[in-house]
């Protein structure tokens, strides 16, 4: 029996107290975890979801298997989640797809609110909007005034319905009272290459995809997309300081359970979630993937961004009467 215990403390010796005795307490727990990404790989959310999943695994002393589960706007991944049990050993990276699932599928059957649970707030990307080369505006008052000259005739690459880029592309055109043409694309690389080739004149989407390009000229950035400047693209306004009042629109991920967990388990879900983004490594490779991390990651901080996304942009899923093919 001594033996045993002595091993038993070993096992846990490399995590924090709080977190050690609630999984002692709940023998929590017991085997891999797994980690549903509703995106492809590759992306900015696949990316954060594997960052978050290595330091996990490694408070909890459990490994959080990533697993890519793409299609309909996150709506296949979601629905495999809320097909698992709800005993914490399925988790759920939402992202901006997430708030309006419902709004452009009408058929999918889960509410973005009642139907998950919120944990942690991950991480967080503002958008860049940029233009290609040629189009003669060195800044947002400029492409105003030109995309108000070119109407319709001006391309701005996106992809699916309801994918962050298309919303942001929306926005833009609503807030601005502009009229050019939405191009879908299957996937943002595309789009981006298109941009590059000239053959789409601007676009909305992630530093991640678009800083290198504008640093090597091959592309221009004019303005980042969240409330404030960023020091992940330094030197950019944002778009409402800029001439577009109102404009705001970061890409962001949130970790979930499903409703009905246990709440002990819960609570070492989102102890470990919650030392995981607060790890300064984790901080240096967000930050090499041009993602940030919230100020306050907490399950109440979480829960309030979800609501007021899903109630924001549902509505402006609903104004522009956006519903996918």
């Amino acid at each position: 029996m001594h033996r045993r215990s002595l091993l038993a403390a070993a096992a846990t010796a490399p995590l924090a107290a709080p977190l050690a005795a609630a999984r002692a307490e709940e023998r929590f727990p017991g085997r891999p975890l797994r980690l549903v990404i509703p995106v492809g790989v590759a992306g900015a959310t696949d990316i954060v979801g594997r960052i978050l999943a290595e330091q996990m695994g490694t408070l909890l002393g459990r490994p959080v298997v990533a697993e890519n589960i793409a299609g309909a706007g996150s709506t296949i991944g979601a629905a495999a989640f809320l097909r698992a049990p709800a005993d914490g050993y399925t988790l759920y990276l939402g992202t901006n797809n997430h708030p309006i699932m419902q709004a452009v599928r009408p058929e999918f059957p889960h509410d973005p609110v009642r139907d998950f649970q919120p944990i942690a707030l991950v991480a967080r990307q503002p958008s860049v909007l940029a233009v290609h080369p040629a189009v003669p505006a060195p800044d947002v008052a400029a492409l105003l005034a030109w995309l108000r000259g070119q109407r319709d005739a001006a391309n701005y690459g996106s992809t699916f319905p309801g994918a962050t880029n298309h919303l942001a592309g929306e926005l833009l055109k609503s807030l601005a009272g502009l009229e050019y043409t939405i191009v879908p694309y299957r996937t943002a690389a595309n789009a981006v290459q298109d941009l590059v080739a000239g053959r789409v004149q601007l676009t909305i989407d992630s530093p991640m995809m678009l800083a290198p390009l504008i640093r090597e000229g091959r592309l221009r950035g004019l303005a980042v997309t969240g409330a404030e400047r960023t020091d992940l693209l330094p030197g950019l306004p944002t778009l409402a300081e800029a001439g577009v009042p109102g404009y705001e629109l970061t890409a962001w991920q949130v970790l979930f359970v499903k409703p009905g967990t246990a709440p002990e388990v819960v609570a070492v879900l989102a102890e470990a979630a919650r030392r995981a983004v607060a790890d300064p490594g984790v901080q240096q490779k967000l930050r090499q993937n041009s993602a940030e991390v919230w100020p306050d990651a907490s399950p109440a901080a979480a829960a309030a961004l979800v609501r007021s996304e899903t109630e924001r942009w549902g509505g402006i899923v609903r104004r522009i009467g956006l519903t996918a093919q």
